[in-house]
């Protein structure tokens, strides 16, 4: 099987927890794009509005006819469905890969339930081989960088890509993370970072797998 028909398994999977009449907030990536055209498919009709982490998926969500609405219009939603760089058997992500980190940190955040849905090679022992995002307001780039260095981390500049919030991000390689939930405050209390792509102090509550053997579950 291949990841993108892995990656649909999963995303199939996932609207199971999709109940009508639903708000639901919608993340990035080519697994939710699956999620997305899926959503459309079954369930156009049974959507009563849907929150975006991105302009890509905003544009997917709106030419499939879904209404598109601000978090602060909304306040508040019941399921947060998003892909995911990385996940622990504990559920604590590395998200990020495609920039979209801090408007996907803020509508797990918002939400009752974030359902991960990835293609089974995502799950890893300890995270950290993906490179993890942090997004970075541009004057304190080289100014976290040198932070990040002295973590333990090797950081190094998204060249050529400004996140839909204006700023810059850098992707720490080099890391094997042990303790999520630690680095992840000492990260966000750096001077000059946005967010960091870790999804540890809210992590997931449901990661929905697709593989060769089929789906696989596992929740918090």
């Amino acid at each position: 099987m291949s990841p993108d028909e892995k990656k649909k398994q999963a995303a199939q999977a996932a609207l199971e927890y999709v109940l009508p009449g639903s708000i639901i907030g919608v993340g990035t990536g080519s697994t939710v794009n699956f999620f997305i055209d899926l959503l459309a498919e079954k369930m156009s009709g049974d959507i009563e509005t849907t929150v975006s982490s991105s302009e890509a998926s905003t544009q997917r969500l709106k030419k499939h006819g879904f209404r598109v609405e601000d978090l602060n219009a909304v306040g508040h939603l019941s399921i947060y469905v998003d892909g995911a760089d990385e996940s622990n058997s504990r559920l604590h992500l590395i998200k990020g890969g495609g920039g979209a980190l801090t408007r996907e940190k803020i509508i797990a955040e918002a939400s009752d339930q974030f359902i991960c849905i990835a293609d089974d090679s995502k799950l890893v022992g300890t995270l950290g081989a993906f490179p993890l995002p942090v997004e970075v307001i541009p004057m304190a780039r080289i100014m976290v960088a040198e932070k990040l260095e002295k973590l333990g981390g090797s950081p190094r500049w998204r060249e050529n890509f400004i996140t839909d919030n204006g700023n810059h991000i850098l992707d720490v390689h080099e890391w094997s993370i042990d303790n999520p939930v630690e680095l992840e405050t000492q990260i966000n209390q750096m001077v000059g970072v946005v967010t960091v792509g870790l999804f540890a102090h809210r992590p997931a509550d449901v990661l929905i797998l697709g593989g060769d053997q089929g789906i696989r579950t596992i929740t918090a």
